[in-house]
């Protein structure tokens, strides 16, 4: 379900028309989250850390607004759920999209997680998911510590999905950290918005 948005009324009008003149719309910053809670809980009960931090991540973009609209044919349009297209690793060091329904029950989101990912691992080639615009695109570099990332972009591809990325976990002083890469068209999303999720996922992760 998605509604459209009246341009006219719209508080961000301003910022929409400005932004959606770039070749490059987007803007990205790069936070670092504690993840320490969740990484013993998810070690203590031989659970997936990647599914913990997946789902919490997608729980709190869909807990803001901003992180919900897209763009369609130069309008805007509001969804009531977005889900995620997080890329999987293969065993033979390649990777392929996959396509992940979010679901506000943690159990049954991990079960349909480990079924999606598990298909994509037998399969080969990219094979990009067909899943429509109200998505959020996910990736996992696991063995970086980055501090800040760069994505690759098909200016003639109309493109308005965040991209959400994680690095490496460290560990300091018995405090466990990860960074997260986060990208947002600047007409749908501003700073104020990142921080917003940057806050709510750390609260979920500290759950």
């Amino acid at each position: 379900m998605m509604r459209k948005i009246t341009l006219e009324d719209w508080v961000r009008k301003e910022h929409f028309n400005f932004f959606s003149q770039f070749e490059e719309p987007f803007f990205g910053l790069t936070f670092t989250i504690d993840c320490t809670i969740a990484y013993d809980r998810a070690k203590n009960t031989g659970s997936s850390f990647f599914l913990s931090y997946l789902y919490r991540a997608l729980k709190a973009a869909n807990q803001i607004e901003n992180f919900r609209y897209r763009i369609i044919d130069r309008e805007v349009y509001l969804f009531n759920v977005i889900n995620a297209t997080p890329t999987v690793g293969r065993p033979d060091g390649t990777f392929g999209f996959s396509y992940v329904d979010y679901y506000e029950d943690e159990n049954k989101f991990v079960t349909k997680a480990k079924e999606v990912i598990e298909v994509v691992k037998q399969s080969t080639g990219l094979k990009p998911a067909s899943s429509g615009q109200n998505v959020i695109h996910f990736s996992a570099i696991p063995w970086v510590d980055f501090t800040s990332l760069s994505h690759a972009r098909n200016y003639k591809f109309e493109d308005s999905c965040p991209k959400i990325s994680f690095g490496k976990v460290t560990e300091n002083d018995g405090r466990r950290t990860m960074p997260v890469s986060v990208h947002v068209h600047h007409g749908l999303a501003d700073g104020f918005h990142v921080g917003i999720f940057a806050d709510k996922f750390q609260q979920l992760m500290d759950d």
